[in-house]
């Protein structure tokens, strides 16, 4: 993006995983990149190369018996929608929904390229997943996520979006290195 953060504008995209874009001009008329979310396919090769920088993080920040986070092949589970996140048609970030039951959803495989972090992307992408279970039907939305420090950024986005630590949830079992985390999505409060 070259134009420091993301407008409200952007972050009020349609949830329905329908393209969406930036306005064409930011401040004093410079020109931002198309900016777009869609259901993407994770075999993609910058899709599938983002999503192996998000397992390499996790892998060294989280002890190897707690690491759930998807690998391609588990994003292609028919339970589970990925969603890319573009400027100008570059790829900036990833995250998906995977359908618990009829009413519960997880989100996974939120992750930012480090080079486009603290431009407002990763609450962009959340702020249209947590629209999409909306608009899917999901009253209740977790995630898992680390507990150690450098996952301290990513449990700040998803406070300030409305989530609250909770119980395991899905077959999960409580450990020291995850923080498991929920929003109420009949608040108006969970939103990005």
């Amino acid at each position: 993006m070259a134009a420091g953060k993301i407008s409200q504008l952007t972050l009020a995209g349609d949830g329905c995983g329908l393209p969406w874009s930036a306005p064409d001009c930011g401040p004093a008329g410079v020109a931002i990149p198309e900016v777009r979310i869609l259901i993407d396919d994770p075999r993609g090769s910058d899709v599938r190369a983002l999503v192996e920088c998000h397992l390499e993080f996790a892998r060294s920040h989280k002890p190897a018996g707690d690491l759930h986070a998807l690998d391609v092949a588990g994003l292609l589970d028919h339970a589970v929608t990925v969603f890319s996140y573009r400027a100008g048609g570059d790829l900036l970030a990833v995250g998906a929904l995977k359908r618990l039951d009829r009413r519960h959803a997880e989100l996974k495989s939120m992750h930012t390229a480090e080079a486009a972090r603290g431009r407002g992307i990763g609450r962009a992408m959340l702020a249209h997943l947590i629209g999409v279970a909306r608009d899917r039907g999901f009253r209740r939305l977790s995630l898992k996520t680390g507990s150690q420090p450098a996952f301290a950024p990513a449990r700040s986005l998803y406070a300030t979006a409305g989530f609250t630590p909770c119980r395991p949830f899905s077959g999960y079992r409580p450990s020291h290195g995850s923080t498991f985390m929920t929003p109420s999505l009949d608040s108006p409060g969970a939103a990005a």
